[in-house]
């Protein structure tokens, strides 16, 4: 029996309006190398200046995830050698980061908790981005100098399910702080997996493998499966050490596999020495007072959600998992929307058909108003669950948003006055006399007969729970 050993590197690009170290803006969709300076440039003379804006977002997380914030960090020169690294050396922070020492507790599926320790913390500048087309490679510097900062995690994590719960948990923290979009596509929120395994019992840790730049979540969870089976493999064959080397794999999408890219680098390796054209950045009181102000976080909304709402702990975590979709739900219920209720027909209902037509909560064809009113006037008995679900796929497909007005157009107006409901209940019975005879015999299961009959006769517009009482009232 093996144990599998994970550690994380999640690189985070904060969303500041200027780069790290320069006032080049860091917008992402713009013409190659053109947001670019003599600083980002690495052009002799260029000196950087730290973008105080950066520290307080690294800060704010920090307050997030109760780490302790260093009074002075400090930056550093890291070498290397790369094509979209114009100074060839990044500049960050390995001494003294600007944080240490924070945890993230991630939900996992059989309803308990775990503690994932962040061992650090540190702000560093992003490289620009290698182009290849055909024979010819190309280097966009628009990104070089773009403010990361980059969350490792201790090798706490044992499995890729534990590793993808606190990836999301991460993912949705930093975009509820406004501190990145963390867009997975632009490679905003994008990491590096270290994975190792060993025989269970074994206090040390196994060959540590890196794989490299991953931004999605399905295939972190497929890297990981294929590479611990492939160092599981090696110890069961016998060659784990000529085969599970110290190094860095890309992960190949189409086969399903990783690949080795190069040999892994020690700290040695990088020269790290402390950055000579950047003080120690001290931390003021107006930089921690503006840390603090951070929103309600996911882990918060949870207990409000639960204690003051009483919902369902699995239903407050689904809804929190973005602050979109929390959004949306709190704009239901200043709609006047039942909290229970608005969990069913949000989360159900509606992110079902969205998925479907291939919608996010953000660009929903229904609006949180429309739903809440949807889920009002169910309450109020205006409209059955299977009519609001017709006046649903309806709002779906129409831009309107004028619920009662559907309701009408589509004839789905629930019935709830006792005198129509009783009309129809009694031409039910007269023209079934041999079954109300039947029923009063003691045969009950035709009860169902009757609701059934009664609901078909009013096209569904009847309130059933008025036909139940009613027709108690009737056959009693």
């Amino acid at each position: 029996m093996f144990e599998t050993v994970i550690g994380l590197e999640v690189h985070v690009q904060l969303n500041t309006k200027t780069k790290l170290f320069c006032a080049c803006p860091t917008s992402f969709a713009q013409h190659q190398n053109s947001n670019t300076c003599p600083t980002c440039l690495a052009l002799p003379g260029a000196l950087p200046v730290v973008n105080k804006e950066a520290v307080v977002k690294a800060m704010r997380f920090a307050n997030a995830v109760n780490a302790t914030i260093n009074e002075a960090s400090r930056f550093d020169r890291k070498s290397y050698f790369y094509p979209d690294s114009p100074s060839a050396y990044q500049i960050t922070q390995f001494y003294e980061p600007v944080l240490r020492d924070g945890v993230i507790t991630i939900d996992q599926e059989d309803g308990s908790q775990k503690d994932i320790r962040i061992g650090e913390a540190h702000l560093e500048a992003d490289a620009g981005k290698n182009m290849h087309e055909g024979n010819h490679s190309k280097v966009d510097l628009n990104r070089a100098g773009t403010p990361l900062l980059e969350i490792v995690s201790a090798p706490d994590l044992r499995s890729s399910d534990e590793t993808v719960a606190y990836l999301k948990k991460l993912h949705a923290l930093v975009r509820y702080l406004d501190i990145s979009d963390a867009n997975m596509q632009e490679g905003s929120f994008r990491c590096d997996v270290n994975v190792s395994v060993r025989p269970k019992g074994q206090e040390a840790f196994g060959t540590r493998v890196e794989i490299k730049n991953m931004n999605s979540f399905k295939f972190i969870a497929q890297a990981i499966g294929y590479e611990v089976q492939r160092q599981i493999e090696a110890y069961e064959d016998g060659v784990y050490e000529q085969e599970v080397v110290q190094e860095t794999r890309l992960f190949d999408a189409e086969k399903g596999e990783t690949r080795s890219m190069r040999g892994k680098e020690e700290a040695a390796d990088y020269r790290y020495f402390p950055e000579p054209d950047i003080r120690p950045v001290v931390v003021t009181e107006e930089m921690k007072e503006a840390a603090r102000h951070i929103p309600e976080l996911p882990d918060e909304k949870v207990t409000r959600y639960v204690e003051s709402l009483g919902i369902k702990r699995s239903d407050a975590l689904v809804i929190t998992a973005t602050k979109e979709l929390a959004a949306y739900f709190e704009a239901m219920l200043e709609e006047g929307a039942a909290a229970k209720t608005a969990v069913t027909w949000l989360t159900s209902e509606l992110l079902g058909r969205l998925n479907k037509s291939g919608h996010s909560i953000e660009n929903s064809p229904v609006d949180a108003k429309a739903l809440g009113t949807l889920v009002v006037k169910i309450g109020e008995d205006k409209v059955s669950g299977k009519g609001a679900k017709e006046v649903l796929d309806y709002m779906m497909e129409h831009d309107s948003r004028d619920i009662d007005a559907i309701i009408n157009e589509l004839g789905l107006a629930q019935v709830s006055d006792d005198g129509a409901i009783l009309a129809i209940i009694d031409e039910i019975l007269a023209a079934n006399t041999d079954k109300v005879e039947e029923y009063k015999a003691g045969k009950e299961k035709l009860f169902g007969f009757f609701v059934g009959q009664t609901m078909k006769a009013s096209k569904g517009a009847a309130n059933p729970a008025k036909v139940n009482e009613l027709l108690k009232q009737r056959l009693s």
